[in-house]
């Protein structure tokens, strides 16, 4: 590893760390629609593995701590990884302590990023030996990990009911466009029917400006107003431990450490649950989101980063929620990347230290700063400044781009029913984390089931 490899890496950082930053302030970014396309675009480019690496840790640990600070500050939520947290936001912003909200949400992803980093690695190293039986085990995994989500979801019943039906959906797609010989038998469409998934909410949302009644409802010629609030710089620290109570600061570390283990569940999932079960010790309101507030920012880094690391590092298939979504390409990216040969493959354990590390340690130094310094300033400029739609937009026109990458034009069609059909069943409570372990099971569910 040589000085100029070393550098790239570092500019591959600072240039994740600054693109979601930005990205992160815009409200409703959904996380696995901006990580898995442009960390897609970038493999494609014929980047080396260690930066690519280096650039998608980066981007994590951007993006969730900057995607809760719409959230905080005017109540919209970043990303699907801060929708938790917005009770909590309301009962602090209500009492006027908004900056407590920044403040205390940043120091929670600090400890995040700083206790899962360690952990992580440590688990992929003792799991490493046993990968070989983990991936024989795989298909059964993402059965049993589309069941399990489904019973931690909103609408179980819906969701457990739809697991094969889904699973019918993406795998007839596959078997046409085999048969009309658009793809090769041998190669299995998996990356745009992720990107389909990940848009079709926003998609059912816009399909169905196109009927006159709906649209009619919705067109306004008012401007929406949102109250920024100005928050003074002065005799603010830096210090993590100086902005949050022990007891806080205890809280964080114990989920962030034990949520490292249970890497294979949903983080949204992960952090109702533990952040709201720190918080109920609290009687006081004020106590009680505060302390919520800040484990739930260290959840957000320590599940996306357990999730992608042990992934990575040790088993080189994607078993987590995190892994499948955002980090899809780093195992499927054809031509560049496949299941038999991905970055699990192609970097060696120090590399991935390396890497890791320094993509995780460089962004969350940036993004730490600017958010105790510079949170509302840059909400402003986001909110007032970068047309919203122009940047959905945009991430549509990737993942149309890309699905015709995958298997030409009519691919285009089958994206936009996947799409269609996974965005209404995520409205009505089946999550994307029970869709994409569907889509990874679904040859195994329809051959057990021929059998």
């Amino acid at each position: 590893m040589d000085l100029t490899l070393l550098l790239q890496m570092f500019l591959a950082s600072i240039g994740a760390t600054v693109l979601y930053t930005m990205i992160g302030f815009i409200p409703g970014t959904d996380e696995t629609a901006v990580l898995m396309p442009i960390t897609l675009a970038v493999i494609l480019a014929g980047v080396q593995p260690i930066v690519v690496l280096t650039f998608f840790i980066s981007a994590i640990v951007a993006l969730n701590l900057m995607n809760a600070m719409p959230t905080l500050v005017v109540g919209l939520p970043g990303g699907v990884m801060s929708t938790p947290m917005i009770p909590h936001a309301m009962t602090i912003k209500r009492a006027g302590l908004t900056h407590e909200n920044i403040r205390k949400a940043a120091a929670g992803s600090l400890i995040g990023v700083l206790v899962a980093l360690p952990t992580s690695l440590l688990i992929a190293n003792l799991i490493a030996s046993q990968a070989g039986v983990i991936k024989e085990y795989a298909s059964w995994l993402f059965v049993f990990g589309a069941i399990f989500l489904s019973l931690m979801g909103k609408a179980k019943l819906l969701s457990l009911l739809m697991i094969i039906p889904l699973a019918m959906l993406f795998q007839s797609l596959r078997t046409i466009y085999w048969e009309l010989g658009i793809v090769l038998p041998e190669k299995n469409i998996t990356t745009s029917f992720f990107l389909g998934i990940t848009v079709g909410p926003l998609l059912v949302n816009l399909l169905s400006f196109l009927i006159p009644a709906n649209r009619s409802k919705l067109e306004t010629d008012k401007l929406k107003e949102t109250l920024i609030p100005t928050i003074s710089k002065k005799n603010l620290t830096l210090n993590p431990f100086q902005i949050i109570k022990k007891d806080e600061s205890i809280a964080a570390m114990l989920a962030s450490f034990f949520s490292t283990f249970v890497f294979v569940l949903s983080p949204v999932g992960l952090i109702i649950l533990f952040g709201e079960l720190v918080g109920k010790r609290k009687k006081d309101p004020i106590e009680k989101a505060s302390t919520s507030i800040v484990t739930m920012s260290a959840l957000a880094q320590s599940t996306y980063l357990s999730g992608i690391i042990i992934c990575v590092v040790a088993l080189g298939i994607p078993l987590s929620p995190a892994a499948i979504g955002p980090g899809g390409a780093l195992f499927t990216a054809p031509p560049i990347f496949s299941m038999e040969n991905n970055i699990h493959h192609a970097l060696s354990g120090f590399e991935f230290v390396v890497a890791i590390t320094m993509g995780a340690l460089v962004a969350v130094t940036i993004v730490y700063y600017l958010a105790l310094r510079y949170a509302t300033q840059i909400t402003t400029f986001v909110l007032t400044k970068i047309p919203h739609e122009a940047i959905l937009g945009l991430f549509i026109g990737l993942v149309l781009l890309l699905a015709y990458m995958d298997a030409g034009l009519l691919n285009i069609f089958g994206v936009i029913l996947i799409g269609f059909i996974g965005g209404y069943l995520n409205k009505l409570g089946m999550n994307f984390g029970i869709q994409f372990m569907t889509l990874y099971a679904a040859p195994f569910i329809l051959s057990w089931f021929a059998k």
